[in-house]
């Protein structure tokens, strides 16, 4: 296959377009990118044929920050015709053996969505026509590869397949949750996701247990410290702002009226540290490179809010000065990852565990 298929979040092409041209020159794998502003997708065409499957191989999913998911795919099927689009997949499949699933969807787009229900009525036909021609198997396999079908325009689609270790759970690569009625704010859905796309899901009973001790810095209303609470931390939550009353009730929580970037934590057995203030992404990265340098946390979820312009540029400066000043400072053992998640909009997340090796 000679395309390497990548959904992203619409407007954000461009960013998505520069990190798989960067990272496939690392590989010394040639090819271009072809996009344009709000398909919320990026296809990078290989010189190659092969290419591509070489790049979904090597290059790890949740090392690209703006990729939500990824696959290696044929060249695009255009004027499927309407008596027969099966038969035309099902050929460009035929290199495709024994996948596990079958995903058949659109990129996250108002008028690509409008595709949503002939997709869930055409997976039927094509996941038989599929196992028939030995593509699919009979029952879903998590540990085989991945068939996707990803229809960009009425009988339009790419086609191709992703591996099940290199590829997102979720459909386009999107999680759904569900807002909480008695949430503070929906910018609590941004930690939600973030704890489950960072915390390995055979993880998250031990290092998002109850009693934990964490710090939420520009807390208020409360959005990302009702996350800590559900999950049964106490949490000391800082803001010049007001709280949300019902957090407080909870005898979780205690709000302390201070600047975010002068704090520091009474208590030095803090397990997480969350922030989600707004402010210049530089200036946030140095603080938690302070908190990192002072030991006072174990795991950070940050994020980082996005300049207009060099977006993709500027969060790898930032990101490769702070695995610079850890290691500089004795930190040497860290895991620090980086996410343009679902439930972000102009930011990323991003997460950093100090002395993974340590155990939780």
């Amino acid at each position: 296959m000679i395309n390497l298929f990548l959904f992203c979040r619409a407007g954000y092409e461009k960013e998505c377009a520069a990190e798989i041209q960067h990272r496939a020159a690392e590989l010394d794998i040639g090819g271009f990118v072809k996009t344009n502003n709000n398909d919320a997708y990026v296809i990078f065409q290989c010189f190659q044929d092969g290419d591509a499957e070489l790049l979904a191989k090597k290059i790890s999913l949740d090392s690209l920050i703006f990729a939500r998911q990824m696959f290696a795919a044929a060249q695009l099927l255009k004027s499927l015709p309407e008596a027969d689009r099966v038969s035309p997949i099902v050929d460009a499949l035929s290199e495709v053996s024994k996948a596990g699933e079958l995903r058949v969807e659109t990129p996250d787009t108002n008028e690509a969505k409008e595709l949503s229900n002939f997709c869930r009525k055409f997976t039927v036909p094509l996941r038989q026509a599929l196992k028939r021609s030995g593509s699919l198997l009979e029952k879903e396999n998590p540990k085989r590869p991945i068939i996707h079908v990803c229809f960009v325009a009425s009988g339009t689609a790419y086609v191709g397949y992703s591996l099940s270790h290199n590829s997102s759970p979720h459909y386009r690569g999107i999680p759904r949750l569900k807002m909480a009625a008695d949430a503070p704010s929906r910018s609590t859905l941004k930690l939600d996701e973030a704890f489950i796309h960072f915390i390995p899901k055979d993880e998250q009973e031990q290092r998002l247990r109850s009693g934990l001790n964490a710090v939420d810095l520009g807390a208020c209303p409360g959005g990302w410290t009702y996350q800590l609470v559900r999950r049964g931390m106490f949490v000391a939550a800082v803001d010049n702002g007001p709280m949300n009353e019902d957090l407080m009730n909870t005898g979780q929580v205690k709000h302390y009226m201070a600047d975010g970037f002068r704090f520091e934590p009474p208590r030095k057995n803090i397990y997480w540290l969350v922030c989600d203030m707004v402010e210049k992404p530089s200036r946030v990265a140095e603080l938690i490179e302070a908190w990192a340098i002072n030991g006072w946390f174990k795991e950070a979820i940050f994020n980082l809010k996005l300049p207009m312009k060099s977006r993709y540029k500027e969060v790898s400066q930032i990101l490769a000065t702070m695995q610079e000043i850890l290691t500089e400072n004795g930190i040497e053992d860290f895991h620090l990852a980086c996410k343009h998640l679902y439930h972000d909009r102009d930011e990323v997340t991003v997460h950093l565990w100090l002395r993974p090796e340590t155990g939780f």
